[in-house]
């Protein structure tokens, strides 16, 4: 399997710290949030893997694949400027890599799952986009999905009253093709915003629910939760 991680933010809510070190590369009990995510990969089968990077913060993410993966297939793709979470998986990838269902995770969150799975499940439904799903207790402070068997109605952001406990736990099976629903003439294109409403009102947007540990490290509180509570097993 092939694996894509979004890596590029500029991680504004953890400023001024993501000024230096970008939030992948942040430690959690010393070890750097992407380590994490991509042994979670290579546990799961994913062997070929891009990472998408601001330039300058490059040399930081060479130096930690030299540390961590020096003999794994893992290529660092540069962005002179941040351009969305859907623009690197649509236009910045070539078409002759991006022939088969992938793999796309975020690259700030801690995750325990079996995607093996999750790609089976997305292969059976036929799904264009299969959005992994995690229950949470506190789905206010979230994006939180309302679901209607399989399918994903949409995403309502930070509810009063959340339509469920399930919210989006930021990784994706993804199938090649969502290309055509990239919006022409735009540089700047959310995942969030410019596909999944679009695959929603099609149908074509499915939630896979799975269970254990997750923990979005995107603030300095739950920075502080993930080095409290996330211990290797």
């Amino acid at each position: 399997m092939k694996g894509f991680i979004l890596a590029a933010g500029k991680g504004t809510r953890l400023y001024p710290l993501t000024l230096e070190i970008p939030k992948p590369l942040l430690p959690v009990n010393k070890i750097p949030i992407i380590t994490y995510l991509v042994e979670l990969y290579l546990k799961n089968g994913i062997t070929d893997i891009k990472i998408n990077v601001q330039k300058k913060h490059l040399k930081d993410f060479a130096k930690w694949r030299v540390i961590y993966f020096p003999r794994k297939k893992i290529e660092l793709m540069v962005e002179r400027k941040p351009s969305g979470t859907f623009t690197p998986i649509a236009k910045k990838i070539s078409p002759q890599w991006f022939r088969e269902p992938i793999v796309v995770s975020n690259g700030d969150e801690l995750k325990e799952l079996n995607i093996k799975k999750m790609m089976s499940w997305h292969r059976q439904k036929g799904a264009l986009v299969t959005v992994g799903l995690v229950r949470v207790k506190n789905p206010k402070d979230y994006g939180v999905a309302k679901i209607k068997g399989d399918k994903i109605i949409n995403f309502i952001e930070k509810p009063r009253k959340p339509p469920s406990y399930y919210i989006n736990s930021g990784i994706y099976i993804m199938s090649p093709e969502i290309r055509k629903y990239f919006p022409k003439r735009k540089k700047f294109s959310m995942l969030e915003s410019d596909l999944f409403p679009k695959l929603a009102k099609e149908g074509k947007l499915f939630g896979y629910k799975w269970r254990g540990r997750w923990t979005d490290c995107g603030t300095f509180k739950r920075w502080e939760f993930a080095i409290k509570n996330w211990k290797k097993k």
